[in-house]
């Protein structure tokens, strides 16, 4: 007799509780009270992708990722048409197999490979929920469980001052949301001009509060090195992307060499393996992958586990819902990052849970998964389609 495929090609058949029933997508999309400028961009809407997959054992993992204001119909399309069917029927904690039968989605090359990455990202935080679920334990314990603590800064300096002076900015953040620092935007002005940004964060923030720089990619290499001879004395724990993108691993090598500030970058890139080119050819201190924008947690730790053999940092891009918990599970984690509350109303309006400020780092609960409870109210206030 012959054995059945399944057998012949060394696979058990599915005997699993946790089988995926249906997929289920919300996009959300809201206005935001003003709007903000980094150096080449411009933001007047927060937009997101809720995944859930919901299980036959009744588990429900949820998760929701990307900024893609404008991708809306294009992701939960892809979520949908192309994902769901090969994730039902199949075992929901067997994560590293189902996120090699999502890839294939990043493999279409008429449409923008970003599209698929974000999907697959939702999917993916989505099934690593139902497995903290599962085993009744947090996602930072799961991963590694080096903290269950990480330090939380500001993504802010906006050019027009849109949420007050500098000093009153640096202010909200440090006293009243108790955060450790800011990434203060950068780019949009002349080195000097911008050295001088810098400079008046660093007066009304004190000497004992984080300051980086992000540039977003604005700067040609005489222009980054300029920029950090100016802000050579302010102690910047990183100067982030600060080179245009067309050579930019070799640019960011030579602005660490010689510019003498720590470089972080990593957030532009689609896979671990564009970080580790990264981390080889020396571009590097700090490595901010996004695994929202680059196919989910699953595709953070393999970057994570590579920086950890080059003594590279890990941080995240945004979406701290996702990024506290990866980032406390690792020994060579750094800070994550949130937005003002008028910037990124999801982080502080759409999930509820254990997790709280404590001596400006968020303390993680023990709520299994990624612990928290979704604002019901809120989606439907804010959902689209």
């Amino acid at each position: 007799m012959s054995a059945s495929p399944a057998v012949a090609a060394g696979r058990r058949p599915v005997d699993s509780p946790h089988l995926v029933e249906r997929v289920e997508t919300i996009s959300l999309r809201t206005p935001l009270p003003r709007t903000f400028a980094g150096s080449h961009y411009r933001m007047t809407h927060r937009a997101t992708v809720l995944a859930r997959i919901h299980t036959v054992s009744g588990l429900v993992g949820e998760a929701y990722v990307g900024d893609e204001d404008g991708a809306l119909d294009a992701i939960t399309g892809i979520v949908q048409h192309e994902l769901a069917p090969v994730l039902v029927g199949q075992d929901a904690l067997a994560v590293e197999r189902l996120w090699a039968r999502a890839n294939v989605v990043t493999m279409d090359i008429l449409r923008d490979r970003r599209h698929g990455l974000v999907a697959q990202a939702a999917v993916d935080a989505a099934l690593w929920d139902i497995v903290g679920k599962a085993c009744g334990q947090p996602l930072w314990r799961m991963w590694g469980g080096a903290s269950s603590s990480v330090p939380l800064i500001a993504i802010g300096g906006y050019y027009g001052d849109v949420l007050g002076t500098i000093e009153e900015e640096i202010a909200f953040y440090r006293d009243e949301l108790g955060l450790a620092g800011i990434k203060f935007k950068v780019g949009g002005a002349s080195p000097a001009e911008d050295a001088e940004r810098v400079r008046r964060a660093r007066e009304a923030a004190g000497p004992d509060w984080v300051i980086a720089a992000d540039a977003n990619q604005a700067w040609t290499v005489p222009e980054a090195l300029d920029f950090a001879r100016r802000v050579a004395e302010l102690d910047l724990a990183w100067l982030e992307e600060p080179v245009r993108w067309q050579d930019d691993r070799r640019a960011l090598r030579d602005v660490r060499a010689i510019g003498g500030v720590p470089v972080c970058a990593g957030q532009s890139e689609y896979s671990p393996a564009g970080c580790r080119e990264l981390m080889e050819q020396g571009s590097i201190d700090y490595c901010n992958f996004d695994s929202s924008w680059s196919g989910g947690p699953t595709a953070w730790r393999r970057t994570a586990a590579i920086a950890a053999s080059y003594g590279v940092r890990v941080g995240h891009h945004e979406e701290p819902q996702v990024s506290t918990h990866l980032i406390a599970s690792q020994a060579h984690g750094g800070f994550a990052e949130c937005f003002h509350p008028d910037r990124d109303p999801y982080w502080w309006s759409l999930a509820r849970g254990g997790d709280h400020l404590v001596d400006r780092r968020v303390q993680l609960s023990d709520r299994p998964g990624f612990g928290w409870t979704l604002d019901e109210d809120y989606i439907a206030a804010n959902r689209i389609g």
